[in-house]
């Protein structure tokens, strides 16, 4: 079972409120493209990463991001298209018949872990089409033009949609290829995938999983990683209380 990666990074960052885009804005020390390359370098169930870029940044990022990082996964860096699914489009059409799953991931969800990435191939190889989400807990309004409330939706069946989405190769292609013929471009992956008719298994995501879109994002992710790191030092401490207490044993 052969599995790649297709990350679309091509934005433009404008919400975020600089002039740098997005996925190389720094967090903790790093670009946040970086990150998200690193999950899937260490998840053991991803063999290669395709990498969509804007053209500009196609020739620049193997030195300024790949060779520094060690990101080695990476054997395609191809220019993105006008929106994101031209630009997953590219990556798909360039796959040929090497990988049996595919996998669809946001450049700016920095917090994906390599355990989740793996988790959702492994269901893929299961159910054919996995996405990852988070239930919904707020109350749900439907309103009119005039933001008249109308109606309040039941949330027991609605899913907050993150990445990654992970798909059998035969089945992403040949909803892409009708999305096209039909000209419809969809939200997600997955929604081009379920206009086939073919069922789409939403399995637990993580709070975590964010998207970097606005500034807020941004100081929400370093306080993540703040809470990652503070985390990691109390399991070290406690680990070494616990080796010190055997040695007295």
């Amino acid at each position: 079972m052969k599995t790649i990666a297709i990350i679309p990074a091509g934005g433009s960052g404008t919400r975020v409120g600089g002039d740098i885009p997005k996925q190389y804005l720094i967090l903790g020390g790093m670009p946040i493209l970086v990150h998200t390359l690193m999950a899937f370098q260490e998840a053991s169930l991803v063999d290669a990463i395709c990498l969509v870029l804007r053209d500009d940044d196609v020739s620049n990022v193997p030195q300024t991001i790949l060779s520094p990082y060690n990101l080695t996964k990476v054997n395609r860096i191809i220019p993105g298209g006008e929106q994101r699914q031209d630009s997953v489009k590219r990556g798909i059409d360039l796959l040929g018949p090497d990988y049996d799953f595919v996998v669809i991931h946001d450049g700016v969800r920095p917090f994906v872990s390599p355990a989740l990435i793996n988790k959702t191939i492994l269901e893929a190889a299961r159910y054919q089409a996995v996405t990852v989400g988070l239930p919904v807990t707020d109350t749900i309004k439907k309103v009119d033009d005039l933001r008249v409330v109308s109606k309040t939706v039941n949330r027991d069946h609605l899913w907050l949609t993150q990445t990654p989405q992970v798909f059998a190769a035969p089945l992403l292609k040949k909803a892409y290829d009708l999305a096209y013929t039909d000209h419809y471009y969809g939200t997600d992956d997955a929604a081009l995938v379920e206009r086939l008719g073919s069922k789409v298994i939403m399995i637990m995501g993580s709070y975590d999983n964010i998207k970097i879109t606005t500034a807020v994002d941004l100081e929400r992710g370093e306080l993540i990683l703040k809470m990652r790191q503070d985390k990691n030092v109390i399991n070290r401490l406690e680990a070494q209380v616990v080796d010190v207490n055997r040695r007295r044993l």
